[in-house]
């Protein structure tokens, strides 16, 4: 019996050391308000389908974990999300399919920032891939003074002035006729 444990052991060691989980960047950059979407790669196997396929995505700062994205045998898991994350992330699960995990995460909050480690379990292997978020605070555009719209009370004071001068060289005219 202790033999098949350790046969057991020794070849899910094997084929779990040939998984592998990869960050197509090692860093991202991206402005408060915007989107961008994470993406890692994870070894197929064409003549298995990944089945069944498990991920788990967590944001880790110095204050905590946060769940980002939950998928547990093709079924997403949304209890798991931290209320940071709630409806704005999304998996695009066709690239699932092709070994590419592609996380989209909308409105970025400086809060998002931080290292993104997400964990992917299929039934020839597990690993994990790892990519560091920086998100900056958005830049407040100055205001432009060209751009104001210009002074009403101005327009109408010179257009009644101009109404007054027009009538009176019209007085003076009719009185001389």
């Amino acid at each position: 019996m202790v033999c098949w444990i350790l046969l057991l052991i020794n070849l899910t060691s094997c084929v779990c050391g040939t998984f592998v989980v990869n960050g197509t960047q090692t860093s991202y950059q991206a402005e408060e308000n915007h989107n961008i979407t994470l993406e890692w790669t994870f070894t197929t196997n064409t003549e298995r389908p990944p089945i069944p396929l498990f991920i788990y995505c967590e944001l880790i700062t110095d204050h905590k974990r946060s769940g980002v994205y939950d998928r547990y045998d093709g079924v997403e898991v949304s209890e798991s999300q931290d209320e940071q994350f709630k409806g704005r992330v999304q998996c695009d699960k066709d690239a699932l399919r092709e070994g590419r995990l592609r996380l989209h995460v909308t409105r970025l909050r400086t809060e998002d920032s931080g290292l993104y480690r997400c964990e992917v379990l299929t039934n020839y292997g597990g690993n994990f891939g790892e990519c560091r978020l920086n998100v900056i605070a958005a830049r407040v555009q100055p205001k432009d003074e060209r751009q104001e719209p210009p002074n009403q009370g101005t327009t109408t004071c010179c257009c009644r002035l101009a109404q007054a001068v027009v009538l009176l060289y019209w007085s003076i005219y009719l009185f001389f006729l």
